[in-house]
């Protein structure tokens, strides 16, 4: 099943009242025929890859979506993946694991019966060689220190999960901080070090701002511990959570149905265990005439002309997408210009040393406006394309979250503009799955007034989660 036939199954079963509404397509006038167009004789500057400091596990790759550009200021989107290394053959390296599991009162039944099986069904798939700390969290905190999955600890550690009950509020914090700190002391035996927060609702004790858990989970990350964070039914926060992953470099996940919390647990378990490289992140610094406007989807901070992009850590052959707006204001009118230069920086794991990838992107600079938009790249205009659309997603999914249904839809209409620039650039066919999932979100928009609460918050954070599949997060989202 691909992920927008996921998608729209998703969807008809959290509103089963929802009826896939087309929305109406943006058409332009009859192509008009034109005479053959002549080779261009200065094609535009290829992607450079730059020699690498120290080269390593990731690599950098890169196209413009306008290599050629006119006089003036144009919008420029540079379309970035970093994919990370295969290696075959290998084992799954030996991991140092805290469960940081919510039982406060809203995981009574189902949720906290979900939550055993899934832990129970973790301590299985573990070895001697690895370390699990099991932590569960109301209003206060209780824990099962490290130990080393041998058969005798399984049996503690199980029985141990099987006693979680439901109780109390929400305080994510100290449940961080308890992994944190089981996790810390044996962090330096191993390579892989992951803590895994699973919840249901939001922070009712303890520190309970976003920033405040933000900087308890950026102080984890800092000290070489990565953090998923899993949100559980429909009441958890999900900018939260997401934000808590972003921070911490490990994966993002939502999970409607507390059933598969098992396959998620098992899903991070390998990702974490085959991990090639941590705490990356790609930087830029803007040379004249060129102004940043965004990142999409991504965590960014911006001081001056220089632009930094956190990354989640890799496992084995993971590709993240990244698409960088841009405006260009070229000081020359024709030539060459320099568009931006992008270092990504990262621990490679394999050599336990810091390492690089670098890329140059310039563009050509022409007055012939014909010229310019003949030579757009389709593969870059696509996938910026879907980028841009994404945000319309995560926009309809904030207004239906405030009840403003009209501005919901207004933003799903706005997307007929770029599936239309796109098609113009790399034909009909180059959005239909983005088309398909447009109308199904449409579809969402139209039947949440009448749809139950649950249903409509279950809506909202799938919908925020295509959003950002969309706009090109790979392994690091579930």
């Amino acid at each position: 099943m691909n992920r927008t036939t996921g998608f729209l199954a998703v969807a008809a079963a959290l509103l089963l009242t929802a009826v896939i509404v087309g929305l109406p397509r943006v058409t332009g006038p009859a192509p008009v025929p034109q005479a053959p167009q002549p080779i261009v004789d200065a094609p535009p500057p290829p992607p450079t890859p730059v020699p690498a400091t120290n080269p390593g596990s990731l690599s950098l790759t890169g196209r413009l979506s306008h290599p050629y550009l006119v006089p003036g200021t144009s919008d420029v989107f540079a379309t970035l993946e970093v994919t990370a290394v295969d290696v075959p053959g290998s084992k799954r390296a030996p991991v140092n694991l805290a469960v940081v599991i919510d039982r406060s009162g809203s995981m009574s039944g189902a949720k906290i019966d979900n939550a055993r099986r899934a832990a129970s069904r973790l301590v299985d798939l573990l070895d001697e060689n690895d370390r699990l700390s099991v932590v569960h969290y109301g209003t206060d905190v209780a824990a099962l220190g490290g130990v080393f999955a041998t058969p005798e600890n399984k049996l503690k550690l199980k029985r141990f999960i099987a006693n979680i009950a439901d109780e109390g509020g929400t305080n994510i914090g100290e449940g961080l901080a308890a992994g944190a700190r089981h996790i810390e002391r044996a962090r330096t035996d191993f390579r892989v070090n992951r803590l895994l927060l699973l919840s249901d609702g939001q922070p009712t004790v303890g520190i309970t701002s976003a920033t405040g858990l933000a900087n308890v989970v950026r102080r984890i990350r800092d000290s070489g511990i990565s953090v998923t964070s899993l949100g559980v039914g429909a009441d958890f926060n999900e900018d939260l959570m997401q934000r808590l992953a972003d921070v911490g470099g490990g994966s993002y996940g939502f999970i409607s149905d507390a059933a598969a919390m098992a396959t998620l647990f098992q899903k991070d378990l390998e990702q974490a265990g085959t991990m090639v490289a941590r705490t990356a992140s790609l930087s830029f610094t803007l040379p004249e005439g060129v102004r940043f406007v965004e990142v999409y989807g991504r965590p960014v901070s911006q001081v001056g002309n220089a632009v930094s992009i956190t990354l989640p850590d890799f496992s084995a052959r993971q590709v993240e997408k990244l698409v960088v707006h841009l405006t260009a204001s070229p000081m020359v009118r024709s030539g060459s210009v320099d568009i931006a230069g992008f270092q990504l920086a990262y621990t490679d794991l394999l050599t336990e040393k810091p390492a690089d990838a670098r890329l140059s992107l310039a563009a050509m600079v022409t007055e012939d406006g014909t010229l310019a938009l003949r030579n757009r790249d389709k593969g870059a205009v696509v996938v910026a394309g879907k980028a841009r659309a994404a945000m319309n997603y995560q926009k309809a999914a904030e207004a239906i979250d405030r009840g403003d249904y009209g501005g919901a839809q207004r933003s799903l209409q706005a997307n007929d503009a770029i599936f239309f620039e796109a098609d113009a650039v790399a034909g009909k066919d180059s959005m239909a799955d983005e088309r398909k999932t447009n109308s199904a979100i449409y579809g969402l928009s139209t039947s949440a007034p009448s749809a139950a609460p649950e249903m409509r918050r279950e809506a909202v954070k799938q919908m925020k989660t295509e959003s950002l599949r969309s706009s090109g997060r790979g392994a690091s989202l579930y």
